[in-house]
């Protein structure tokens, strides 16, 4: 960032003269010291997955949780600052209960994405707001079927097979584009979910995680909710194992 130093960085009014705004680009180095937030489209729903990292040991499980229910056909998992995370998912909520209240149906996602990534963008157009320093992954289920979308700090939204944002989400990428995510059933999409995340965590540098996941599928009735207990237990056993075969073959190939 070679203009930094030069004033350029102090407002998120200010374009460089490379056509850059470095407040928004800040924002993004925030998400990416959080931990990595996973999202899938199967064939029959979504699945959102999210390793929380805990910063206490004296935290209580369960507590300050990264995936929110926006609406009942629809969740939302946010990476960043836990806080500005917060706001987004408050803003979705209300844009949801508004479009039901005026137009007595549930609000598509694809409208919902557009109407929170627009307020997303107005926090990087004046210079008394910042941008919000989070990132996340919508994920629901209406009339045109599952749906999954990102919303970045800039307000830029793309839709997405699958998506990844945090800390570990080069790797994760690479793990979601290995798999044939028409062919998945969101069964199997919890345990792939749960293996990535696994996967992409370094024990040796990252603080201790708590695995959190949902889904909005034919099986959950369309409706956005936590994976069942059992389930989850399974999906980590999973990802635990698969975990360790990889930990194993990694040590034979260095010896």
């Amino acid at each position: 960032m070679s203009s930094i130093g030069t004033g350029y960085d102090l407002s998120v009014t200010t374009f460089s003269p490379d056509g850059r705004v470095f407040q928004i680009e800040y924002a993004n180095k925030a998400i990416d010291n959080s931990g990595t937030i996973v999202g899938i489209k199967c064939k029959d729903g979504v699945v959102l997955g999210v390793e929380k990292l805990i910063p206490s040991k004296m935290l209580l499980e369960g507590s300050n949780r990264r995936i929110h229910a926006v609406h009942k056909h629809a969740g939302m998992a946010v990476a960043g600052l836990a806080a500005d995370g917060r706001q987004i998912v408050g803003r979705a909520r209300s844009e949801a209960s508004q479009y039901l209240s005026f137009y007595g149906e549930d609000i598509p996602i694809k409208e919902l994405c557009d109407r929170v990534a627009h307020y997303v963008h107005l926090c990087t157009l004046y210079w008394w707001l910042r941008p919000f320093g989070s990132a996340a992954i919508l994920g629901g289920y209406d009339r045109d079927g599952p749906q999954l979308y990102m919303i970045e700090p800039s307000g830029v939204a793309y839709r997405y097979f699958g998506a990844a944002v945090g800390k570990g989400r080069q790797a994760a990428k690479t793990a979601i584009e290995k798999l044939k995510l028409s062919e998945m059933t969101c069964r199997e999409g919890i345990i792939a979910v749960a293996k990535i995340i696994y996967e992409v965590h370094d024990e040796a540098k990252d603080k201790a995680f708590e695995l959190e996941l949902s889904w909005v599928c034919d099986e959950s009735n369309k409706q956005h909710q936590r994976v069942p207990a059992d389930l989850l237990e399974e999906a980590k056993v999973a990802a635990k194992a698969a975990k360790d075969a990889l930990d194993e073959d990694e040590g034979m190939d260095a010896d």
